[in-house]
């Protein structure tokens, strides 16, 4: 169960991300299906291939340390519009 910073953290790390790179949309906020500990922000990646391993850099970074301030794991991933919750807009996560 994701608790609630994780959750804010996660909006964090997706924050940072669309400062820069504002073509990006939030998709859903998720516990990793492998790692229960392990969180994944699925995101829609920017369309230009550069822009999106730029971005996966940033990302990385962005998650090393909240991984070392915070202790937890939370990561970027590939996802799609299809995958956001029923009912939810752009940008609202339902999941805590």
């Amino acid at each position: 169960m994701i608790n609630l910073k994780q959750m804010e953290l996660s909006h964090q790390l997706f924050d940072s991300l669309k400062q820069q790179y504002p073509e990006i949309e939030l998709v859903d906020i998720v516990e990793s299906g492998v790692y229960p500990d392990h969180l994944w922000v699925n995101l829609i990646m920017p369309e230009d291939e550069d822009r999106e391993i730029e971005m996966g850099h940033l990302a990385a970074n962005l998650s090393i340390d909240i991984l070392t301030e915070y202790g937890y794991h939370i990561t970027i991933s590939s996802g799609t519009l299809a995958e956001q919750p029923i009912g939810m807009g752009n940008n609202v996560v339902a999941h805590y």
